[in-house]
């Protein structure tokens, strides 16, 4: 069989692949905000969220039981690396927030400064949650993840502000489009990741 027949063969598999794919993302979306109601467990509920892609990915079996269970397993030995991440985003937003009522000379430089640091530790905490695989501490996947943004694959940090910036747009148009749009933006994270990787 020729190589354009092989093509021709393989093409009509693409399609329905790719939306299948488009829709465990949207479901994945939906179970990641629900897990992240409680705001102290987003990262955890991110990292289940890629998991459960990546399982998709690799044509393992993935259920919202095992959703729930990663999700288990990531919020009880994360949270103090979940607590540590809000900490430093509360901080940082706090400086934005001086910096935008012209107390301290120099306000311009000190919210691009902020806004820089605001989206560096967000990309940090979304890539770390992408890395992490059960049973791997926070902090070595926070290693990793910082290695792969800064060293290895920045193109890959700025691919996750841009769907962080899609997420955005997507909840100020519609709050309810949060879900969704969180699960392309897990699906994004691995694919990131995987890229890095490569």
């Amino acid at each position: 069989m020729t190589e354009a027949a092989v093509r021709g063969v393989q093409r009509p598999t693409r399609g329905p692949l790719r939306f299948a794919l488009f829709a465990e993302c949207l479901l994945t979306g939906v179970w990641v905000v629900l897990a992240a109601l409680p705001v102290i467990t987003v990262l955890p509920a991110f990292a289940a969220g890629c998991a459960h892609l990546r399982r998709h990915l690799d044509g393992e079996r993935s259920t919202w039981r095992d959703f729930l269970a990663g999700l288990r397993e990531a919020t009880r030995s994360g949270w103090r690396f979940s607590l540590l991440w809000w900490a430093a985003l509360a901080l940082l937003a706090f400086d934005l927030r001086v910096a935008r009522s012209g107390a301290l000379p120099g306000g311009p430089a000190l919210i691009a400064v902020s806004v820089a640091g605001l989206l560096a530790v967000i990309v940090l905490g979304l890539r770390t949650a992408a890395v992490r695989r059960p049973g791997t501490p926070w902090p070595a996947a926070a290693r990793t993840a910082a290695r792969q943004g800064l060293a290895a694959d920045p193109g890959g940090s700025l691919l996750l502000v841009g769907g962080l910036a899609v997420l955005a747009v997507a909840a100020w148009q519609m709050l309810p489009l949060i879900a969704p749009a969180m699960g392309a933006l897990a699906g994004c994270a691995v694919a990131v990741e995987r890229r890095a990787r490569a």
